[in-house]
């Protein structure tokens, strides 16, 4: 460790920088998990993305971006209309190297077909891995993902679209989505009045030839930079998507203007706007009136990505804390050595191997569901379900992380203030907790066999088995905590430390039988959900 000396003392007994690290290969739960669930061919690819990504100059944009924040310009210096987000450099080098390595269409095919094998899963891990560098600038990249699912609902709209969108180029110049290299795509539909009751939405949208005028508001518009956007509108037939692009098909720009952009907790690299259109283009994407079953495809992708940051997240946060703990030296031993510090470590590898374990068993359900019917009826049913609970246990985890790194982990020179500000973010946006509840009692009431099919996999051990557990313990052999593996007590459930979230009964179907540590809860009824 580097020793700086001050005139009254020397710098000693604190950890080094945890980077220049291959976030991939030391995970040796997230390499399990992705060779469990079809991806072990990829390995290679995403070690050398973890290595990049573990990078202290990825580290350093990240902490960049985050503090030099969006900035929006309504006018120009003479009055004119600008309507542009600037960002940091850091955010657009950010963008670019995870559009390089495909994380915003790699599961796709050129033609907008999903891409099979492995995919999602491979994906996935990357997304998991960039999270624990930065997750702000993760929004535009899971939205212009997403939306392919939904723009399927149009197909000529989509045949357009996907030879810009299909590239691994990232463009940020503000041009038309059709001379770019590249485009990103986010999404628009709540509202003032209703949140997440988009029924109410009053925003309206009146033919115009082929196309249409949308005229109302959003009340969050993330990623405003993006290219286009799906969003919603009360059409004569009832709610309905369209796409509604920066620029109008004479190149001119299209009437979307913003009025702020939010000052949010955390995801500050990432702007998020309330914004009017004024008359604003638009084509119809799906049919009048379906524009919750034509935009719901593209939410359970975002909904899905929200399970494998957080993930990403405590895996951080955890990495953090074994790193912090083996060159920290308390009462003459090394904190990874002190009983109490083991078992609270040992709880938080317990929870980040379980998570990992769950949300790629859900990766691979993506992969599948197209040519599996059961394997379609557990994506349905435990997307919401693990976004639930693996997202709501986040804030808790990295607290937990913090106060193992002691005043270290409180300060914003670290990483873990951050991650704990960016946390909630992930149970909040797609859906909160109780609308994830209400989701999967919908998905109950609508698909019967959907129960049967998830409980059929968890007695087949069909959540990814990796042996996060022993009867007796944990098998501490992560290489963040560094020397060989040990056996390591698990404490009882809840003696200190973080509580873990009330899991709906329909998670517990299939995690239950394959997360050693887990207890199952009653689901809850449908009068305790607020929305």
């Amino acid at each position: 460790m580097t020793q700086t000396s001050f005139a009254t003392h020397e710098v000693l007994n604190q950890s080094p920088p945890f980077e220049d690290v291959d976030l991939f290969a030391l995970d040796r739960r997230l390499v399990d998990a992705v060779a469990a669930n079809g991806g072990a061919s990829a390995a290679k690819e995403l070690s050398e993305f973890g290595k990049h990504w573990g990078s202290a100059a990825m580290a350093a944009r990240g902490r960049v971006a985050n503090e030099n924040t969006p900035k929006l310009r309504t006018f120009d210096s003479r009055g004119n209309r600008r309507d542009e987000v600037e960002f940091h450099p850091a955010y657009h080098e950010l963008m670019a190297h995870s559009a390089h390595a495909g994380v915003h269409n790699s599961t796709w095919t050129a033609q907008g077909k999903p891409a099979g094998g492995a995919a999602e899963v491979v994906r996935a891990a990357k997304f998991y891995i960039a999270a624990q560098v930065e997750t702000g600038h993760l929004c535009p990249i899971t939205m212009t993902r997403a939306s392919v699912a939904a723009l399927a609902a149009k197909p000529g709209l989509l045949a357009k679209t996907m030879p810009v969108i299909a590239t691994r180029a990232y463009d940020p110049s503000f041009a038309p989505w059709w001379t770019k290299r590249g485009m990103t795509l986010g999404m628009g539909m709540t509202e003032k009045q209703g949140g997440t009751d988009v029924r109410s939405n009053m925003t309206r949208a009146e033919p115009d030839g082929d196309a249409y005028r949308i005229t109302g508001h959003k009340w969050f518009m993330s990623a405003p930079m993006c290219d286009a956007f799906l969003v919603l509108a009360q059409a004569d037939e009832g709610l309905t998507c369209f796409f509604m692009p920066r620029f109008k098909p004479d190149g001119s720009v299209n009437a979307i203007q913003f009025q702020r952009l939010k000052d949010k907790l955390g995801n500050r690299s990432n702007a998020s706007s309330e914004v009017e259109f004024n008359g604003a283009y638009a084509e119809c994407v799906g049919d009048e009136g379906k524009g919750i079953r034509t935009i719901i495809q593209m939410v359970q992708l975002t909904r899905q990505d929200c399970a494998i940051a957080s993930a990403g997240l405590m895996r951080s946060g955890l990495a953090h804390a074994l790193h912090h703990a083996r060159h920290r030296s308390v009462f003459q031993k090394h904190l990874a050595d002190q009983p109490l510090m083991q078992a609270v470590l040992s709880d938080m590898a317990l929870h980040v191997e379980a998570s990992i374990a769950l949300v790629m068993r859900l990766c691979r359900s993506f992969d599948r569901a197209p040519d599996d019917a059961n394997e379609a009826a557990f994506m349905r049913l435990l997307t919401p379900a693990i976004k639930y609970w693996v997202c709501k246990s986040a804030p808790g985890f990295l607290y937990e992380a913090m106060e193992c790194l002691g005043g270290n982990g409180y300060v914003e020179e670290g990483i873990l203030a951050r991650h704990y500000r960016e946390s909630p973010v992930n149970a909040i946006w797609e859906g909160s907790g109780n609308v994830m509840c209400l989701d999967v009692l919908r998905a109950l009431s609508r698909e019967a066999d959907a129960a049967g099919a998830v409980a059929g996999a968890a007695r087949g051990g069909g959540c990814a088995q990796q042996g996060v557990a022993t009867s007796g313990g944990i098998v501490r052999s992560d290489p963040a905590c560094g020397g060989p593996p040990q056996h390591v007590r698990r404490r009882r459930p809840r003696q200190r430390g973080y509580k873990e979230p009330a899991a709906t009964g329909a998670a517990m179907i299939s995690t239950e039988a394959s997360l050693p540590g887990l207890t199952r809860q009653s689901i809850p009824s449908e009068e305790s959900c607020e929305e």
